[in-house]
């Protein structure tokens, strides 16, 4: 039985997609690469972060999720992750609305634009458990993908 782990996400299969490895047998993140090449614009205010496929979806048990993290290498390089860090939960997997296709949102701080290649590290994946609180009374159903639980 599959426990947790990394598959193409539908429409990625034929792109030469690699699944995300530990660089060392005590890190804690997997090394996710882009899927594509994609300029990142320098950061001026009102910019949306730009969205880097990475052809990827993960699986997990229910009571866990996933986080996604910036590369302790990339602020230097002027990669900020718009929202610190990324947190899907388990039900995103194979949802209807992109198969649970997951991306790393950045900004650039840089003074100059940033070009991503395919194949580049751009983030990790953290495996986590999570705990509920004793009123918890969360009954609701994934409807869709990214975003999809903005309230």
């Amino acid at each position: 039985m599959k426990t947790r782990g990394f598959e193409i996400a539908k429409g990625w299969e034929d792109k030469d997609i690699h699944l995300p490895k530990r660089s060392t047998m005590h890190a804690a993140g997997y090394d996710v690469e882009a899927a594509e090449d994609i300029i990142i614009p320098m950061y001026h205010p009102g910019i949306k972060p730009t969205l880097i496929p990475t052809g990827l979806k993960a699986y997990c048990e229910p009571d866990e999720w996933f986080m996604l993290v910036n590369r302790s290498s990339g602020p230097k390089k002027g990669f900020v992750m718009a929202n610190s860090i990324g947190v899907v939960d388990s039900d995103y997997y194979g949802n209807e609305t992109n198969d649970g296709h997951f991306y790393f949102q950045y900004f650039n701080c840089s003074d100059h634009e940033l070009e991503v290649k395919k194949g580049d590290v751009i983030g990790q994946v953290i495996f986590q458990k999570y705990l509920l609180a004793d009123d918890d009374e969360a009954g609701g159903i994934r409807t869709g993908g990214f975003g999809s639980t903005d309230k």
